[in-house]
Parts: structure tokens; C-alpha cells; sequence
């Protein structure tokens, strides 16, 4: 049984062949296209293949060139199947046989049984022949690539301005969203202080409710405008003095009702403080929220949390892990990629919007570090089965950062 490739377009004429040549025994790998084609021929390493010359995306003498440059496919004899196109030229560019369309189906089988034991049907064409018909068709060759040139610009024209429009639709939406939100804020908050008269327990409930489900908007929105200046290479750092241990324990304050609502136990390594830095505090903390919720949102409930604050050379290095169950291997690369989500299905279990991760590991290399993340660690003595993610700043970050946009 031989392996052959069949390249072609047309689904009919790829079905008519594979019953053809699978009732003789054989197995039939099909390609739509010619770049299709050529990566079938370059992974499935067929011992026959059978090319239409009239394909998109590469055509059958393009095909033909480019495998025959391959050194594992010298020997692997190149059938073209064709209505129009021409037989001195199939042969110039390196085919070995040519089949006219439509094909004789009693005797197709039989014709590439030839073909696998060892029949050639190449004319020999002498020099100033084979010179011409390879000049014509690298002409050809050159003006299909000057095409595909043209509409590669045009398309990444294209991207750019729907990046653009992206970055401007981010910017537009998250300040008409925060503009009336700003009042809500206050007015709830003078609701829950009182200042606008009593309140019963079941109002000052709801009012808790409401504000947690503000605050949780108010965070995405936060993100969205971060996006809008890492994309466009405008966050702002403000750098002064801080304490990076005070910082680490007021994120966990922030996180603390969370994490007792899901009955997440959180186990501490810390060493003394204080831990004197230089640096954004701010967008710090904001790092530090997207991490911790992380592991509060992918810990099951009645999971654990340890978290650990290292003092390094040179930085600070938090770690973050859980009893989850751990970033897919094949996903670590991508889950700080802005709006990427491992389950991204309108019906996952998890929420959020994918950037807090992108946004964290952007301020991080602002403020002179990084934040990289593993499977599995050693923690305030318990191991954590789950994600670990480890974040580090500069004890003294850079106070000028010349690009923090996606790359």
C-alpha cells in the first residue's frame, strides 16, 4: 500500500480519485490548496504525488519547485493532473508524469501503479527549452508573489486600523461608562455611612451588595483603561517611596472577604518588615488584586492560598499559589495575553473580561520586574498542587519606562 498525496480544489474530483485509489489499496492524504499541499508533503512524506496545476494559493508549478527542493522528496515522483494547464512546462519545473482531465477512471489506478514502480513519462528538452520555460515561469512566479505582497499590505493596513479603532472604542466606552459611575460611587457611599439619614439591616445589606458589585464594575473598568494606555504605550508611573510588605498586606485585606466567602484558607510566609522600595505603589497594588483574585477565582471552595514575600538582591518577589487545578501546559504562554481566557465560552464558570493577568505582568515589567507562573510549590510548609504565580519588582524601579505596550 503506497501513501500518495492527491493537491486539489475541487472536492468532487478529490472524492473520485480517493474511492479510485483506495479500492486499488492505497492511502490518500487530500490538500485544498497549494500551501496546504505543500506542508502535507513535507509532514505525511507520500511516495506519490498528485498535483492539479490550476490550484489557489500556490499553484501546481509552484508546488512542483518547491518540493523539489526538498531533499527527502528528490525521489518522490510528482504527477500533474490537469485541464489547461501545459505539459513541456509541467515537465521543466520538474514533474515526472502528466494526466490530462478528465481522468480515464479504469485505468487511473493502473497509471499510478506505473508511476509507483518506477515509470517516468519527464521529456528531455534541451537547454534553451527548458531555460525559456523556466524564465516564463518564474516570471509568473514573480508576479503571483507581487500579488500576494500587495494584499498582505492592504490586510495589515486593515489591522492597523481596527487596532486603532480597538484602542479608541476601549478608551471611549470606559470613560462614558466611568463618567456616571462616579456619582453612583459617592452616592452609595453616603447611603452606607448614613450621612443621608438611617438606614434599616435590610437596606444596609442591599447597600453592601450594591457596592461590591460597584466596585467589582469599577475594576474592570480600571483594566479597560489600562489597556488603553499599555497598547498605546502611554501608563503613566508615578514613583516614590514605599513599603512593598505593606503593600502585599493590604492586598490581602482587600481580598479577605473574598476568600472567607469561599471558605479559602490563606497561609502566610513573611518575612519582617519593613521592605523599603521605590516604585508605583498604586499600580503595584492593582497588580497585586489581579493575582490575588486570580487564585481566589481558580481555588475551589474550601481550598487553600499560600502566599510568600522574598527579599532578593536586587527585587521583591511575591508568590502566589493555589490548590487549583493548575494552568494547562499547552496555555502557559498565553494567559497573559490581554483578553485571552483558558475557558473563554459565554458559559464558563469563571468571570472576568482576560486582562488582569496581561495587566499585572505589564505593570510588573514597569516597575523593573516580571511575573512568570509554574505548576506546583512549596509554601509557608504545605504544597500548593495548583498555579503558582511569582511576581518581582525592582527594590528601586526604573523611574523612566520607555515601552510597556503588548509585545
Amino acid at each position: 500500500m503506497a501513501r500518495i498525496l492527491h493537491i486539489e480544489d475541487d472536492p468532487r474530483n478529490r472524492l473520485l480519485v480517493r474511492k479510485l485509489l483506495a479500492a486499488d489499496g492505497h492511502e490518500v492524504v487530500d490538500a485544498a490548496d497549494g500551501l496546504e499541499g505543500v506542508r502535507a508533503a513535507l509532514t505525511q512524506r507520500p511516495d506519490l504525488v498528485l498535483v492539479d496545476l490550476n490550484i489557489p494559493g500556490l499553484d501546481g508549478y509552484e508546488v512542483t519547485l518547491r518540493l523539489r527542493t526538498d531533499e527527502a522528496l528528490r525521489g518522490v515522483p510528482i504527477i500533474a493532473i490537469t485541464a489547461e494547464g501545459d505539459r513541456d512546462t509541467s515537465f521543466a519545473v520538474g514533474c515526472d508524469g502528466f494526466m490530462q482531465k478528465p481522468i480515464d477512471a479504469r485505468k487511473f489506478a493502473w497509471q499510478v501503479g506505473q508511476y509507483l514502480a518506477g515509470h517516468r513519462e519527464r521529456q528531455l528538452l534541451n537547454a534553451d527549452t527548458t531555460g525559456e520555460r523556466l524564465r516564463m515561469q518564474s516570471g509568473r512566479i514573480v508576479a503571483h508573489l507581487e500579488s500576494k505582497v500587495s494584499e498582505l499590505s492592504l490586510a495589515n493596513e486593515r489591522l492597523r486600523d481596527h487596532d486603532r479603532l480597538r484602542t479608541e472604542f476601549y478608551r471611549n466606552i470606559s470613560h462614558e461608562l466611568a463618567t456616571p459611575l462616579t456619582p453612583i460611587v459617592g452616592y452609595l457611599r453616603m447611603l452606607i455611612d448614613e450621612e443621608l439619614g438611617d438606614v434599616s439591616k435590610p437596606q444596609a445589606k442591599a447597600l453592601r451588595a450594591m457596592d461590591d458589585c460597584v466596585r467589582r464594575l469599577r475594576g474592570v473598568l480600571d483594566n479597560l483603561l489600562d489597556v488603553t494606555g499599555l497598547e498605546t504605550g502611554r501608563m503613566r508611573f508615578f514613583h516614590r517611596d514605599y513599603d512593598f510588605l505593606d503593600a502585599v498586606r493590604r492586598g490581602l485585606a482587600a481580598q479577605a472577604d473574598r476568600y472567607a466567602e469561599r471558605h479559602i484558607a490563606v497561609f502566610e510566609e513573611l518575612p519582617r518588615g519593613p521592605l523599603a522600595a521605590f516604585g508605583d505603589s498604586e499600580r503595584l497594588g492593582r497588580a497585586l488584586a489581579q493575582i490575588l483574585d486570580n487564585a481566589a477565582k481558580f481555588t475551589p471552595e474550601g481550598g487553600r492560598v499560600g502566599v510568600r514575600v522574598r527579599s532578593l538582591e536586587n527585587a521583591y518577589e511575591l508568590v502566589v499559589a493555589d490548590s487549583g487545578s493548575g494552568v494547562p501546559e499547552d496555555r502557559i504562554d498565553r494567559i497573559f495575553e490581554p483578553f485571552y481566557q483558558v475557558d473563554g465560552s459565554a458559559t464558563r464558570a469563571h468571570g472576568g473580561v482576560g486582562v488582569g493577568l496581561a495587566v499585572a505582568r505589564r505593570v510588573a515589567r514597569g516597575l523593573g520586574g516580571d511575573i512568570r507562573v509554574t505548576t506546583g510549590a512549596q509554601v509557608a510548609g504545605q504544597f500548593f498542587p495548583g498555579a503558582v504565580f511569582a511576581l518581582t519588582v525592582a527594590k528601586r524601579a526604573p523611574t523612566v519606562v520607555l515601552d510597556t505596550s503588548f509585545t
